[in-house]
This record gives C-alpha cells, structure tokens and sequence, in this order.
C-alpha cells in the first residue's frame, strides 16, 4: 500500500462520509443541523482518522489507537443512522446503518491485521 487512499476502510468510509453529507442537507431545518450536523462530524471523522493513523504507521500503537477511534466514530455515526430512520421515518437512514455496520466490521479486522501483522 502505497497511500492511505488504497485502504478499503478508507474507500468505504469516504463514499459513506459523503453520501451522509447529500442526505443530512435534505432533512428539515431542526434536524438537518442537529442530529444531521452530528452525523456529518462523526462520519467525517472515520476516515479522517483513519488517514491521522496512516500518517503515525512508523509506530504500530499509535495506528492502532487511532483506528479505533475511527471505529469509535462509526458507532457514533451508526446510532445516529438509526435515530434518523425512526424519527424521521426513512428507510434510506436504516440502510447508511447497515452499511456503516459493514464498516465497522472490516475496520475492526483491519485493527486485527495490523495488531497481529503490521511490521514497523
């Protein structure tokens, strides 16, 4: 891997940031920057620290630890998906949960890998 851009999770997690970013700018004023606001962030936030890890990859603890922040944040990011598809009554929300729920899969086995594998 040359680049944190050949990561999958990083793939993924990009696509996701964005698609969240186009649905949370159509909801209705109170939630699009409340809970929608929030959604943005924390979205963002998982491959944003997903490339801050990248960048610390010399040293295998800090990758790490900021792999599981952006695990962190997908969690953040998955509640609130299904907050929006019960208050707002979207099925749209409950498949960003889902595939936010495949995310966090394949970033916790890549957190795996790199415990067990990663050579610095």
């Amino acid at each position: 891997m040359k680049s944190y851009k050949d990561l999958e999770i990083y793939q993924i997690s990009f696509d996701l940031a964005l698609k969240i970013r186009e649905l949370t700018l159509k909801l209705e004023s109170c939630d699009k920057y409340e809970v929608g606001g929030q959604i943005r962030r924390s979205s963002q936030s998982i491959k944003d620290t997903i490339v801050e890890g990248w960048g610390r990859r010399k040293y295998k603890a800090d990758f790490i630890k900021f792999l599981i922040d952006s695990y962190a944040s997908h969690l953040e990011a998955k509640s609130q998906a299904e907050f929006l598809h019960l208050s707002v009554k979207d099925s749209t929300w409950l498949e960003i949960a889902e595939k936010l729920d495949a995310l966090g899969i394949k970033i916790h086995n890549f957190i795996k890998y790199v415990e067990n594998n990663w050579k610095t």
